[in-house]
């Protein structure tokens, strides 16, 4: 409905439709002169549409060149009281998060907290990475952990993608924390658990709120890849669906007996 009529039908039943302040009003007509027209701030801004912003947009999809995953306390202690998904759920996930980093290039970090207690990272992600040693913490925060800081800034890039056990701590800390120093932060929830649904759903509601964009592996390895055209990674990307990628990787086992081979 146009902004006159809707003035039209307010006038009519005894009342002004239209509040004064809406950046939709047409301006008063002067009998004088004619209406006027609305300024080129009202007329080219639909109400209620943002305007456009660095998270939409080609520019807002992720490459390899410009992120760098950080990997935080995939330990057996945090394993014991995760509650907000099943357990090889998380396990699966993360490590097809490394091995999708490690397909990419893209520089990968692993730390612990308090090795000494809460045990080694978990042996499917060390596998993939098996000449790194975890930077061990005793900072709940990694981002507090100046070692950390300074491997991330030696990358030169400001997109970081985390995730950790568990999310409402190893998570949340350092993602607020690096989004209050201008880094860009993605978290892989289903990388990450807390110790239960409701700390991992409030914990990734205030992350958001910050600032954070959740974002899973499978999402990443389609950003990553963006082009099936993009050979030299594609026989990876085809390998990880086919281990990590659940009912993905049965469909392909299935479509390459179809088809009669074992390769894309």
């Amino acid at each position: 409905m146009s902004n006159q009529r809707r003035q039209f039908l307010g006038l009519a039943a005894g009342a002004i439709a239209v509040p004064a302040t809406s950046s939709l009003v047409v301006a008063q007509g002067n009998p004088a002169r004619g209406n006027e027209a609305p300024t080129p701030a009202q007329a080219s801004v639909p109400e209620g549409r943002p305007a456009q912003s660095e998270s939409t947009g080609l520019s807002a999809l992720l490459t390899p060149e410009e992120c760098v995953v950080l990997l935080i306390d995939h330990q057996p202690f945090q394993f014991v009281n995760l509650h907000s998904h099943e357990p090889t759920m998380i396990v699966n996930n993360v490590t097809g998060l490394a091995k999708l980093a490690k397909a990419f290039n893209v520089p990968v970090i692993l730390t612990t907290v308090l090795e000494g207690r809460g045990g080694k990272i978990i042996r499917s992600v060390q596998d993939v990475f098996p000449d790194q040693k975890p930077i061990d913490r005793t900072y709940i925060n990694a981002w507090q952990d100046q070692r950390i800081v300074d491997l991330v800034k030696a990358t030169g890039r400001k997109k970081l993608v985390m995730a950790a056990l568990w999310t409402e701590m190893c998570l949340a800390m350092p993602t607020i924390h690096a989004l209050g120093e201008g880094y860009d932060v993605y978290i892989v929830t289903d990388a990450s658990g807390g110790v239960s649904a409701e700390a991992h759903d409030m914990a990734v509601r205030r992350m958001v709120q910050a600032g954070a964009v959740p974002i899973t592996w499978i999402g990443l390895s389609g950003e990553w890849q963006r082009d099936w055209a993009r050979e030299s990674t594609l026989p990876e990307i085809v390998k990880l669906v086919s281990e990590h990628g659940g009912a993905s990787g049965v469909a392909f086992a299935w479509e390459s007996q179809l088809l009669g081979t074992s390769k894309p």
